[in-house]
């Protein structure tokens, strides 16, 4: 191969490159437009009551397109909340590796959760209500990212107990979720709700009770009752 042909082979080279990568960024986008849509069409249709071709008409793509990202509309439901989450447990992973306090972390977890889905209502639709539709979805909810985001939370808890922050002794894994059905009821109680509030404004609330509980100081009464009724 002389110089020429050389440098010939060189620049057809970076623009396949810069090809595959237009590409790539196409298909990202319209798997992206996709989702948007759909998100847009199950929370204002519901899920059983969608077609396909609804979510090809709100993201402006035929339908055949659609079927080239994902398999059928159940994939579609998941695909949502997988994408969600995937995003959601990088940026919180990344803001919690800069916090050292644990109870700062487990604000920021509560703050991020109410805040995230408090943004966007068509989102917290989908997430409370239609996907608790899907039998697919359901079948497969204990091995989802739901199980990542509850070890994030109990690792923000463990880390409280090893510095003496929280309570020694407590069942880590069961406060993880103990905190994320609080979580989890507050966004479907902010859907369902006739009221229009903020769902962010209920952050502090949950922390608090979380992390203090509601007992009047250190009365311990429900274990002097509890005795009595002995």
């Amino acid at each position: 191969m002389n110089e020429s042909s050389f440098i010939f082979f060189e620049v057809e080279m970076v623009s396949a490159r810069r090809k595959l990568s237009q590409s790539k960024e196409k298909a990202n986008g319209k798997y992206d437009l996709i989702l948007r849509a759909a998100i847009k069409v199950f929370a204002r249709g519901g899920f059983f009551n969608s077609k396909v071709a609804d979510v090809a008409r709100e993201a402006g793509v035929a339908d055949g397109t659609v079927y080239l990202y994902f398999k059928n509309k159940d994939d579609i439901l998941v695909s949502i909340f997988n994408n969600y989450m995937d995003e959601a447990l990088a940026e919180g992973r990344a803001r919690l590796q800069k916090i050292a306090d644990p109870v700062e972390k487990l604000r920021r977890i509560v703050h991020a959760h109410l805040d995230g889905l408090g943004r966007d209502r068509d989102l917290a639709v989908v997430f409370q209500v239609e996907l608790r539709s899907s039998t697919k979805f359901m079948e497969q909810f204990s091995a989802t990212r739901v199980t990542e985001y509850l070890d994030l939370i109990r690792s923000a808890i463990e880390e409280g107990q090893r510095e003496g922050v929280f309570r020694s002794g407590l069942n880590t894994k069961l406060l993880a979720k103990i905190l994320f059905g609080a979580l989890d009821e507050m966004a479907t109680n902010w859907v369902l709700s006739r009221k229009r509030y903020s769902l962010a404004s209920t952050a502090d609330t949950v922390i608090d009770v979380f992390l203090n509980g509601i007992g009047q100081g250190k009365t311990n009464r429900i274990n002097r009752v509890d005795k009595n009724k002995g």
